[in-house]
C-alpha cells in the first residue's frame, strides 16, 4: 500500500458556475523512504495540491476526486480524524519560516505545541523538554537557540525549526513546500542535506516542491511537473530534466543558468528577444561614477562589549553602463554595505565618492544623491503600499523629490522604460492585481522615473519564478543598453551574476575576498569561501 496516493485529484475555487480549476486530474503516488519533487511555476496548482492533502484550502476550495493517506481517503475524514492526522501522520513545512513562526513567542514553545496537543497523556514539561532538545539536535541547532524568538535566528536557523516542527509528532510524510526559497547557496545546500539525511534514517515520504530543477535534483529520486493545474511530466529525475519531453519542462530548465557555462553569460531566459549588442558594449575603463574607499560599519551591542564588524574596510567601485554583481552568504555585510552607498547607515570609517565627490551628509545633499542613485527593493510585494495605484505608487518619488513637468507623462515614460506597455492600462491597478513580475517592474519603473544613474537592486529576484527571474534580468540589461544605467545587484545567486554581470564582488565576513571580471572569478576563483560558494551550488546533473 502507497503511503500517499492522488487518484484523479481535481481542486476548484468559487463556485461550480465560475469555478477555477487549479488541479486538474492529477494522479500522483508516493511510498515511504521516497522523495517526489512537484516542480512548477506559480499558479500551476501545485501549492494547492500540497495543500489538500491536509485538506488546509480555503473554504472557497472544492476537492474532486481520491487523497488516500495510508490507505485512509482524506477527502471523506471527520474533523476530529482529520485533526488526529495532521502533524501525525504527514506534516507540511511551509514556505516562508518568518511568516510560518509565531514572533513572541520563543522557538522552543512552537516546537513544543503540536507535542503537547497530539499526546494521548498530558507529557511533563521536563518530557516535552527532552524532546525539542532532541528535534533541535536533529536538524542541526544546539538546545540553547530554542530559547531565541524568530527574529534573532538566521534564515536557515529559521527553516531548520520548521523543519523540527514537522518532525514532532513523527509524521510518516512530510511536504516541504519551496523550502529553500530565498536562502543563499550554502544554507541551501545544508537544508537539502538535512532533508535528505532524514528520509534516509526515518524512512519518512519527501514531496518537496520547487520551481527550481536543480534543487529537486539534488534532493528527489522522482520528478513530477505541473502546468495550468495538470501533470505534464513524470519519471526518474535525472532522466526527466536530461531528456524533458514537455516544452514547459525544458522552460524550467533553462530558467536557472550553469555558472561556467558561456551559452548562459548575457542570457536570461526569456521569452522576448533582448535586442542587445552580442556581445555586449565593452564598458569603459574611465573614472568609477560610484565608489566606496576603505568603507567600514561597526555595530556594538548591549553594554558595548559585543562588537560586530559588519564591513571591515571595503573598497569597491562602479563604472558607468557596468554591472557590478556583489555575491555573499546571508550575514556577509552585502546589504549593510548597500545601505552605506545609498546613505541609509552611517559609516563608521571611509567614505562614498559619486562622480568624484564625497556623497553629502546633508538631507538635502542625500537628496539630491539619491535621486541619481535609486534603490530596486527585493520583496515587491512589501515594496509597494496595497491602497496605492501604480500610477500613485510611480509618482511618489517625482513628488519627494518636487519633479517638474508633467508627472502623467514621466509615469507614462517609466512604465514604459520598465515594459509595462500599455502604461494607460497599468496605471489605475492595484498591486494585489498584477503578477508578481510585474510588481518587481512597478518598483523599477518607480525607481526609474527620477532618471537615475545607478540602481543598487537588492536580491531583485530572488522571490520570482523561473521565467519571471529571466524577464526581470533581461530588463536590467536592457536598460542598461539603451539607457547607460549602472547597477550595483545585491545576490546569494551566482547564477544571476553570470547572467547579467560584468564584474563580481564576493563579500565574506565584511571583507571582499575576490573581485574581477566574472569570466575570470567564476571559472577560476583562488579563494576558498568563492570555491565553497560554486560546490554549494545545487546541479541538474547530480542525485
Amino acid at each position: 500500500m502507497a503511503l500517499l496516493e492522488l487518484r484523479d485529484l481535481t481542486v476548484r475555487y468559487g463556485g461550480r458556475a465560475r469555478a477555477v480549476e487549479a488541479v486538474r486530474g492529477v494522479s500522483l503516488t508516493l511510498d515511504a523512504g521516497e522523495t517526489l519533487g512537484l516542480a512548477g511555476e506559480s499558479g500551476c496548482g501545485k501549492s494547492t495540491l500540497a495543500m489538500s492533502v491536509l485538506r488546509l484550502l480555503p473554504s472557497s476550495a472544492t476537492i474532486d476526486g481520491q487523497i488516500l493517506l495510508d490507505g485512509e481517503d482524506v477527502t471523506t475524514m471527520k474533523w476530529g480524524r482529520l485533526r488526529a492526522v495532521r502533524w501525525t501522520t504527514a506534516a507540511i513545512v511551509f514556505q516562508g519560516a518568518m511568516h510560518a513562526l509565531n514572533p513572541v513567542r520563543r522557538v522552543r514553545d512552537q516546537i513544543a505545541e503540536p507535542i503537547v496537543l497530539h499526546a494521548d497523556t498530558p507529557p511533563s514539561a521536563a518530557a516535552v523538554r527532552k524532546r525539542v532538545d532532541a528535534l533541535l539536535a536533529q536538524v542541526e541547532l544546539p538546545a540553547a537557540k530554542g530559547e531565541a524568538y524568530p527574529h534573532e535566528l538566521s534564515g536557515g536557523q529559521k527553516q531548520r525549526v520548521m523543519i523540527a516542527m514537522a518532525l514532532a509528532c513523527d509524521p510518516r510524510l512530510v511536504i516541504a513546500d519551496e523550502p529553500t526559497t530565498a536562502l543563499d547557496v550554502i544554507v541551501q545546500a545544508q537544508v537539502l542535506s538535512l532533508l535528505s539525511r532524514l528520509v534516509a534514517e526515518q524512512d519518512i515520504g519527501l514531496v518537496m516542491i520547487s520551481h527550481d530543477l536543480a534543487v529537486l535534483a539534488s534532493t528527489c529520486r522522482r520528478l513530477a511537473v505541473m502546468y495550468e493545474g495538470r501533470l505534464v511530466e513524470e519519471g526518474d529525475a535525472k532522466q526527466v530534466i536530461a531528456d524533458p519531453r514537455h516544452e514547459h519542462t525544458r522552460s524550467l530548465a533553462a530558467a536557472f543558468p550553469t555558472v561556467g557555462d558561456p551559452v548562459f553569460r548575457y542570457a536570461p531566459a526569456t521569452s522576448n528577444e533582448l535586442g542587445l549588442p552580442d556581445p555586449p558594449s565593452a564598458v569603459p575603463d574611465d573614472e568609477p561614477l560610484l565608489r566606496a574607499e576603505d568603507v567600514r560599519v561597526t555595530f556594538t551591542g548591549r553594554g558595548r562589549r559585543e562588537v560586530t564588524h559588519a564591513v571591515a574596510g571595503v573598497d569597491l567601485d562602479v563604472r558607468r553602463g557596468e554591472i557590478v554583481a556583489l555575491v555573499g552568504q546571508s550575514g556577509s555585510g552585502k546589504t549593510t554595505l548597500a545601505r552605506t552607498i545609498l546613505g541609509l547607515q552611517q559609516a563608521t570609517g571611509g567614505r562614498v565618492l559619486f562622480e568624484g565627490e564625497p556623497v553629502p551628509a546633508s538631507a538635502k545633499g542625500l537628496r539630491a544623491y539619491r535621486r541619481q542613485v535609486q534603490l530596486v527593493l527585493q520583496d515587491p510585494t512589501s515594496a509597494l503600499n496595497p491602497r496605492h495605484s501604480v500610477y500613485e505608487s510611480v509618482a511618489e518619488g517625482l513628488r519627494i523629490h518636487k519633479v517638474g513637468g508633467d508627472e502623467r507623462a514621466h509615469v507614462a515614460a517609466a512604465l514604459e522604460a520598465a515594459e509595462l506597455r500599455p502604461a494607460e492600462e497599468f496605471m489605475p491597478l492595484l498591486p494585489q492585481q498584477l503578477s508578481g513580475g510585474q510588481r518587481q517592474r512597478v518598483v523599477i519603473a518607480g525607481a526609474l522615473a527620477l532618471e537615475p544613474r545607478v540602481l543598487v537592486a537588492d536580491e531583485p529576484v530572488a522571490s520570482l519564478d523561473a521565467s519571471v527571474r529571466g524577464e526581470i534580468l533581461a530588463l536590467l540589461l536592457r536598460l542598461r543598453a539603451k539607457l547607460g544605467l549602472a547597477a550595483l545587484v545585491i545576490t546569494h545567486d551566482l547564477g544571476l551574476a553570470w547572467n547579467i554581470a560584468d564584474r563580481v564582488a564576493v563579500m565574506y565576513q565584511g571583507e571582499l575576498v575576490e573581485v574581477g571580471p566574472v569570466d575570470e572569478v567564476l571559472s577560476d576563483p583562488r579563494h576558498d569561501y568563492t570555491k565553497s560558494l560554486l560546490a554549494a551550488l545545487p546541479t541538474t546533473g547530480e542525485q
